[in-house]
Formats: structure tokens, C-alpha cells, sequence
């Protein structure tokens, strides 16, 4: 038989410790077809989508403090650090969509059919746990862009976001394609801000060239150290990994050896390009910091209000300060959309239940505002700010308990048959774990022994 008709299974069941699960995310699986003749064009724009909602928690609210701090303090220094970590991104959001391209699984049914119930079960709290940190930075982030666009109370613009779970549901039921066209507009309306901000800012275009060279000060300075480690955790977001992996298989892939490789081609090429756009919001909020705090001496900026209300004075318009927090607020309901995906799929993934979408994100969405509330009501704005690294820390310490999973699964033949990860790529992916894992131990010790 040809190898274009001869089909594979979705993977070797030999390799797994159960039968393979309900199809993920079954709602929408398989729903939206791919040609199969016609340009490669044609085929490639079939599968571009989900690059972006992943690409989305790369440029969240929980990103910004990094960023703004790293560039108020050290100018364009840390731009490299930015760069290597949307490169380690690119890596293990490549072996995301191929584990649920080749096995039929996403990350969550994978952990689950492959270790024992106390360690899936653990695995299962580590991620939640997760999705209500990255869930707690996006309600923070958006109520600190209600009180900066329209001075709406940061504890009533809390509560507010409870409401974008009516949004939420109305939009799955337009399907899929329409999620993901909204998210790349959202996606637009930020870079279309920071694009703006750039040109009222005049950067050094030297000194940004100079920034994306790695250089021994970030080792040697402690301080420097700590916000490149910052921008590190905060930037690889471990439940994007788990998302990825489910939303590849919306597209209807053939399950032959060819249509395999094409599905894993052009995903690929889908969220690496996909990230470049979260590369240059990311790298644009730090050039922008240093072109106007760092410049003017203002070395100690790292809260997002300070930011919002020091960009008016410094760039001599008050259109800086309106599109940083346009931006802001894009930027958190972006992450809404994405992180109720995510809360979707792992606990279905993780348990095998299934709960009414409106019922799960309104779990999840409790979990985040009620301390959300509690904080901002007792320390304001401050007590937010420190919620928001809080959020960072979490995600921190969950993130080597899915990449290392991820790596260990796609690097195994029994698994994934002709589509393992061959030995240059397992080199590559077993650094970057390591990488991650003991700068995020370094993260956690600062946090609280530092």
C-alpha cells in the first residue's frame, strides 16, 4: 500500500498503561476540515489558528512586570533573555502539537494513561493549580486596565471579569474558527499598540541590537540574574502545553504516515511563527521601558499602574498612556479565552469527567477572583502587584511537571513509532528541561528564602 493511503495507527497502545480516552476537546474535534489537494498555501492556512491562542499565553498580563522591570532597570540588556526563552518556547510547543497529532492524546489523557492514579492525580493539582495562577494574573491584569482606561475600582473590575464567562460560552457556540479569529485580532489590536508606542518612544536602535546579544553581566549580576530568571519562568507557561496539544486535533488530519507529517509540518510552522508575534509584544514592552524609564533615570519601575502613568509625561501625549492599557486589556481577555480552554482540557484530560463549560470556568474564575478580592480590598494596588509575581511563582513550580512528560513521551519510540523525537532533537529538549528546571528552583529559592 502506498504511503499515502496506509494507515497508521494514532499510537502504539503498547506504549500506553490504558486504552486511549474520548477524543479531547470532543466538541470541536476533528471539526474543521483540511484540503487535501490544492497548494501547500491552501493546506498550511487550514492549520493556522491554534499557534496563536498558545501564542497568547506567552504575552500575558503576568509577563508585563517582568518586562517593564527588567527594562527600567537594565535598559535593553535583557532582550537575549527574551529571545532564548520564545526559542525554548518554540521547541516545546512543537512537541505539544506533535504528541496530539501522533497519539491522539493531548498532555493531560497522556499523563494519564501512562502513570499510575496517585502520580496523575498529583499531576492533575499541579496543573490546576497553575491555570488558577495564570487565571488570577489575567483577572488582576484586566481590573488594573479598567481602573487605568476608565477608573473603575480595581476590586469592582475584579468582579467584572467574572463576567467574560457569559462572553466565553457565547463565543464556543460560533465554533472554533471564530475563537480563533478573535484571538488573532486581540492579538493585532496589542502588537498595533505596541507598534505605535515604539515610534513615540524612539528607541536606540543600537542598543537593541546590542540587547539581543547574550552577555556575562546577566550571569554575574545578581539583580540582573533574578529578573532574566523572572522572564524565563514567566514566559514558558506550562498549561500552554497541555492547550496545544488538544487544539492541533481540531483539524480533520488524515491518519496515514504522510497526512501525519504534513499536520505536524505545518502545525509546526503555525505556532513558530505564531510566537514570533509574542516575541516582539514581549521585546517591545522591555524596548519600550528602556526607552523611556531607563533612559530618564527611572530605574525602580516595575508596577504596570507606575508604568501606565509615567509613559504620558516622559513621551509628551497622553496616546502612550491609553495604548499601554488598551493593550493591557486586550491582553487579559486574550488569556480569558485561552485559559478556559485549558481548565477544559486538563480536567477532562487528567479525569475523564466532563462538567458544563459554564460550570468550569465559573470554578475556576472563583478560585482566582476570591482572593483577587480579599487583596485588593485589604492593600490595593500594591497587594495586587504582589499577587501578580505570586501568580508568576506558581507557574514556575509547575512547569517542570510538564515539560518533562511532554519531552519523555515524544522521545519514546512505543509511544510515538517513526514520529520519536530523534536523538538531536532529545539533546535539544532534555537542555531546555534542564535549563527550566534549575532556573525555576533558583526563582523559588529567592522567592522565599532570598
Amino acid at each position: 500500500m502506498s504511503d499515502n493511503t496506509s494507515s497508521l495507527p494514532a499510537a502504539s497502545e503498547e506504549g500506553w498503561r490504558r486504552a486511549r480516552a474520548q477524543p479531547t476537546l470532543p466538541e470541536v474535534h476533528s471539526s474543521l476540515r483540511v484540503p487535501r489537494t490544492g497548494s501547500w498555501i491552501k493546506k498550511f492556512l487550514a492549520f493556522v489558528g491554534p499557534g496563536y491562542l498558545v501564542a497568547v499565553g506567552y504575552m500575558d498580563p503576568g509577563n508585563w512586570a517582568t518586562d517593564i522591570a527588567g527594562g527600567s532597570m537594565f535598559g535593553y540588556s535583557l532582550l537575549s533573555v527574551i529571545l532564548l526563552s520564545n526559542l525554548m518556547a518554540v521547541v516545546l510547543q512543537a512537541l505539544a502539537g506533535k504528541l496530539g497529532i501522533v497519539t491522539g492524546r493531548d498532555l493531560a489523557q497522556a499523563c494519564r494513561d501512562h502513570y499510575t492514579k496517585p502520580v496523575a492525580f498529583t499531576l492533575w493539582i499541579l496543573c490546576e493549580l497553575a491555570i488558577a495562577a495564570c487565571d488570577l494574573a489575567e483577572v488582576i491584569g484586566s481590573a488594573i486596565a479598567l481602573n487605568l482606561l476608565f477608573g473603575v475600582p480595581l476590586v469592582y473590575g475584579v468582579i467584572i471579569t467574572a463576567l467574560d464567562v457569559l462572553v466565553v460560552l457565547l463565543l464556543q457556540n460560533k465554533g472554533f474558527r471564530f475563537i480563533e479569529s478573535l484571538v488573532v485580532v486581540l492579538i493585532v489590536t496589542i502588537g498595533g499598540c505596541f507598534v505605535t508606542e515604539i515610534f513615540l518612544s524612539k528607541p536606540d536602535a543600537a542598543g537593541i541590537m546590542q540587547g539581543f546579544v547574550p552577555t556575562a553581566d546577566i550571569v554575574s549580576n545578581p539583580a540582573m540574574l533574578y529578573i532574566a530568571i523572572g522572564i524565563l519562568g514567566a514566559t514558558v507557561m506550562p498549561h500552554n502545553l497541555y492547550l496545544h496539544s488538544s487544539i492541533v486535533q481540531t483539524r480533520q488530519i488524515e491518519q496515514t504516515r504522510s497526512g501525519k507529517k504534513q499536520a505536524i509540518k505545518y502545525a509546526t510552522w503555525d505556532s513558530t511563527i505564531a510566537l514570533c508575534f509574542a516575541l516582539f509584544i514581549n521585546a517591545a514592552i522591555l524596548i519600550v521601558s528602556a526607552a523611556t524609564f531607563h533612559k530618564a533615570g527611572m530605574t525602580e519601575v516595575a508596577e504596570i499602574g507606575d508604568a501606565y502613568h509615567m509613559l504620558t509625561p516622559l513621551l509628551g501625549t497622553t496616546l502612550g498612556s491609553i495604548l499601554f492599557g488598551v493593550a493591557l486589556l486586550a491582553s487579559g481577555q486574550n488569556s480569558t479565552l485561552t485559559g478556559t480552554l485549558a481548565g477544559q482540557i486538563v480536567m477532562e484530560g487528567f479525569l475523564n469527567i466532563r462538567l458544563a463549560p459554564w460550570l468550569r470556568r465559573l470554578i475556576t474564575r472563583l478560585i482566582a477572583i476570591i482572593p483577587a478580592v480579599i487583596v485588593t480590598a485589604i492593600a490595593g494596588e500594591k497587594g495586587t502587584t504582589d499577587l501578580l509575581i505570586l501568580s508568576q511563582v506558581i507557574l514556575s513550580l509547575q512547569l517542570s511537571f510538564a515539560v518533562i512528560p511532554l519531552i519523555q513521551f515524544t522521545g519514546d519510540k512505543k509511544k510515538m513509532g517513526e514520529f520519536a523525537n530523534p536523538l538531536w532533537l532529545k539533546l535539544v529538549a532534555w537542555f531546555i528541561a534542564a535549563v527550566i528546571v534549575s532556573l525555576n528552583a533558583y526563582l523559588l529559592y529567592r522567592t522565599f528564602f532570598g
